[in-house]
């Protein structure tokens, strides 16, 4: 049962099989389930409410934010990344896992170096079209086969996609998205609801 697994060891547990790229495909999903009940915890115990990174600089963690809100942003459908506390589910895990450190950091620092030498300013300050430019770049594997160059930061940005994917979709809401209501038992299947203009 997960209560008798520390914080560490969960989250030292990533740390094993971390290249596999999606937490979800490494752990098991009541270890991510627990990884948020910590974060809830931990905003639960300060006065502001508020999740204090472990690993990330303010700065980066800033950028990672605005990253995970571009990823999966909130719609009229349901909160997004943010809402869904996978910036902090990220930066938690990353505490804990040298090679998230390395993949996530350097690739923080990769996007503020590339977005100043190209636009003279870091990620944060550039235009939206700008972020977009960049995003685009490092968003595709096709352009990493183009330019080799670009293949630590077509990593990072895969990754942080995996991770923001796996923090969003084992929140309460990402679960109350998907409509997920757990192992219920059904006396009848009515079989899937039609689709919309088919």
């Amino acid at each position: 049962m997960i209560n008798t697994v520390s914080r560490r060891d969960v989250l030292r547990s990533l740390s094993t099989v971390a290249v596999t790229g999606s937490v979800l495909r490494a752990i098991p999903l009541e270890a991510a389930e627990y990884v948020h009940s910590m974060i809830e915890a931990e905003k639960a115990d300060t006065k502001a409410g508020e999740y204090v990174p472990k690993f990330f600089e303010p700065h980066q963690y800033k950028t990672l934010k605005t990253l995970c809100e571009t990823i999966l942003p909130a719609d009229d459908d349901s909160g997004g990344a943010i809402e869904a506390g996978a910036p902090e589910f990220i930066d938690l895990l990353t505490s804990e896992n040298s090679t998230y450190q390395a993949k996530l950091g350097g690739g923080l620092q990769w996007l503020d170096s590339t977005c100043t030498h190209r636009y003279g300013k870091l990620y944060l300050d550039c235009s939206p079209q700008q972020q977009k430019e960049i995003l685009d770049l490092i968003a595709y594997r096709k352009n990493e086969a183009q330019d080799k160059d670009l293949s630590h930061a077509v990593e990072f940005f895969s990754l942080l996609r995996n991770l923001t994917s796996d923090g969003f979709f084992t929140s309460k809401i990402g679960i109350k998205y998907l409509g997920y209501v757990g192992n219920s038992f059904l006396t009848e299947f009515p079989g899937c609801p039609p689709v919309p203009g088919i």
